[in-house]
């Protein structure tokens, strides 16, 4: 199940379809140079492509930690990556009173895994009538999620998709159950696999999250083999100098390998329909 979104392509083609791009906007430049290399490698694999980056980082361990450039000017930046390239942007939101003020900019918007049950949330973001992806709470088993959906299409708007990134396993790593791709399936909305922020090891002592990037292919492998419909990641030119989720985020130069591995596999995984 595609989204059908504004400008998002390849859209027919059977692929799954990817969520990418870095964590956080880091300056005026550097989203829109990562958007055309993904761009490039989607085109060429016929993937459908939505460009991701978070405007504002709000869930910080410590206050120290980079939030971002300013609002203004990093909504203007995703703007400029859909203008110029012609493709859908998402970025995520933490208040009700975010809402509208990114969907002005964006053509999707992101409610956080630890925001998914927060009720004006989903229903601001709802109401402007954009795509809602919700990703899946670390604390929640999948079939809760269908409470969050409805409280968007409840609030007038059937544009919604789920994302799983993963599970609390402990207080310092999340595990990736692959039942619950085929379970939220079940309740008729796209299902996304996050195959970085699963690999996060949050809670640090450091206040930083730590992360298994080697585990990345292993992660999107087995989802698109379980039948995810899209696959969310991050990604960066250099992730030991990025600014924020460094530790899980996976070297740009490794992005084309991994998705023409994952395209065979679906594939494969068609023919078994």
């Amino acid at each position: 199940m595609i989204p059908e979104m504004n400008g998002l392509k390849n859209s027919h083609s059977n692929n799954f379809f990817l969520i990418a791009g870095p964590c956080v906007v880091e300056n005026k430049i550097m989203p829109l140079e990562i958007a055309v290399r993904i761009k490039e490698i989607a085109d060429d694999l016929d993937i459908p492509f939505i460009f991701k980056a978070s405007y504002r980082k709000a869930n910080r361990s410590k206050s120290t930690s980079f939030s971002g450039i300013g609002d203004q000017i990093a909504l203007e930046c995703l703007a400029e990556v859909s203008n110029k390239l012609g493709i859908p942007v998402i970025t995520d939101i933490h208040s009700p009173d975010e809402a509208e003020l990114a969907a002005a900019y964006t053509d999707a918007l992101q409610i956080p895994a630890f925001l998914c049950r927060q009720t004006d949330l989903l229903e601001a973001a709802a109401k402007t009538g954009k795509w809602v992806n919700i990703k899946k709470g670390q604390f929640l088993s999948p079939g809760s999620m269908k409470h969050a959906i409805a409280k968007v299409m409840e609030s007038g708007n059937q544009n919604v998709m789920v994302t799983d990134r993963g599970t609390m396993f402990g207080y310092q790593d999340l595990i990736v159950d692959m039942r619950s791709i085929p379970e939220m399936k079940s309740l008729n909305v796209p299902v996304v696999l996050d195959i970085t922020h699963s690999l996060q090891q949050p809670n640090q002592p450091e206040g930083v999250s730590g992360g298994r990037p080697e585990m990345i292919s292993t992660i999107g492998r087995a989802g698109i083999a379980a039948g995810c419909d899209g696959i969310f990641l991050e990604t960066h030119p250099e992730p030991a100098k990025a600014l924020s989720d460094g530790a899980n985020m996976l070297p740009l130069h490794l992005l084309e390998k991994l998705l023409s591995d994952l395209v065979h596999i679906r594939q494969a995984y068609l023919k078994t329909l």
